[in-house]
C-alpha cells in the first residue's frame, strides 16, 4: 500500500476513531473506574472500595434473575425472529405473490415506530381486564387460559418476548429478501431441472449464499437485544412482578438513579460489557463456516 493511500485511509477513519474515543472509550474508562468506589453519584464525596462492589453482585440474588433473564431473551428472541425473518424472506422472494409488497411494507411497519410507543402499546394488548388478547380468549370460550400476563411470574418473560420479535422481524426480513435477491435465478433453475424440491433447494442454495449476512444480523441482533430490552421491560413491567422480569440494565438503572448506588451501578454495567463481548465472539465462533463465492 502506498503512503498516499494510507494517509488518505488515516484521514477518513480518523474522524470515527476521535468519536469512539469520546463517547465509547472514555465513558467506559470512567465506568470501570467508578466501579471501584461507593459513589451516591450526586456528591463530591467517593470512597474507594476495591472489589467490594463485584462481591457484593456475586452474592445478590437479583443479579442473578435478572442474568438469568437476559439469557431468556437472548435464546429466544433471536431465534424466534431470525426464523421468522428467513421463513418470511423466502416466501415473498420464492413465491410470486402479488401482494409480495404490500406484506413487505406491513412487516417492516413495526420498525418505524418507537420503542416506547410499542411497550405502550403492547401493554393495552395484555391489559387483563380489556386487553385484546383475554378479550379473545374470553370470546372463543378459552376464559381458563387468560391471565394477567404483565404480573404473574410465569408469563411475564414471554410476553415481552412477542413485542420484540414482532417489532424487529420485519427489518431483518428486509436484509434478507435483499440477499436472496442477489442469488442468481439460474442456481434455482438448474436444481428444479435436477428434481429438488423447495426444502432442498433452501437448506442447499439460499441458506449457504446468505449465512454470511446472517452471521452478522445474529451478532447485531445479540447486541441491540441486549441493550434494547431495557425500554420493553422498563415501560411495561419495570421489572416486576417481584423482579420477575428484572434485567441487568433495569437493575443497574434503579441501583444508580432510584438507589443512589452508582458505583454498584458502574459494577453490574462492567458486567454487561463483558458478557456483550462474550457474546459476539461466541457467535462469531459458533456460526463461522467456509463463505460460498457465486
Amino acid at each position: 500500500m502506498k503512503s498516499g493511500e494510507r494517509s488518505f485511509i488515516w484521514v477518513c477513519t480518523l474522524p470515527a476513531l476521535l468519536l469512539a474515543a469520546v463517547f465509547v472509550f472514555y465513558p467506559f474508562a470512567q465506568a470501570l473506574l467508578m466501579s471501584f468506589y461507593s459513589w451516591s453519584g450526586i456528591s463530591d464525596e467517593k470512597v474507594f472500595i476495591g472489589l467490594d462492589n463485584f462481591r457484593t453482585m456475586l452474592g445478590d440474588e437479583i443479579v442473578w434473575k435478572a442474568l438469568k433473564n437476559n439469557l431468556f431473551l437472548l435464546l429466544t428472541v433471536p431465534v424466534l425472529t431470525m426464523g421468522l425473518a428467513v421463513l418470511f424472506s423466502v416466501l415473498l422472494t420464492r413465491k410470486k405473490l402479488k401482494e409480495r409488497n404490500f406484506y413487505r411494507t406491513v412487516f417492516f411497519f413495526p420498525n418505524v415506530l418507537a420503542l416506547v410507543v410499542i411497550s405502550i402499546l403492547w401493554s393495552f394488548i395484555y391489559h387483563p381486564t380489556f386487553g385484546i388478547v383475554n378479550s379473545l380468549l374470553n370470546a372463543v370460550g378459552l376464559e381458563q387460559w387468560t391471565h394477567a400476563w404483565l404480573g404473574e411470574q410465569g408469563t411475564v418473560m414471554w410476553a415481552l418476548v412477542f413485542p420484540m420479535v414482532w417489532q424487529a422481524v420485519g427489518y431483518y426480513m428486509i436484509i434478507y429478501i435483499a440477499a436472496i435477491e442477489g442469488i442468481p435465478t439460474d442456481l434455482y433453475e438448474v436444481a428444479h431441472l435436477e428434481g429438488a424440491s423447495e426444502w432442498q433447494q433452501f437448506r442447499l442454495i439460499t441458506l449457504p449464499l446468505i449465512w454470511t449476512v446472517m452471521r452478522v444480523t445474529l451478532i447485531l441482533f445479540l447486541i441491540n437485544v441486549f441493550n434494547q430490552s431495557f425500554t420493553y421491560v422498563n415501560v411495561m413491567t419495570a421489572g416486576g412482578p417481584d423482579n420477575g422480569s428484572q434485567i441487568l440494565m433495569t437493575y443497574m438503572y434503579g441501583q444508580g438513579f432510584a438507589n443512589g448506588n452508582f458505583g454498584y451501578a458502574m459494577a453490574i454495567g462492567v458486567l454487561m460489557l463483558g458478557i456483550t463481548i462474550a457474546l459476539s465472539l461466541l457467535s462469531e465462533l459458533l456460526t463461522k463456516r467456509e463463505t460460498i463465492q457465486y
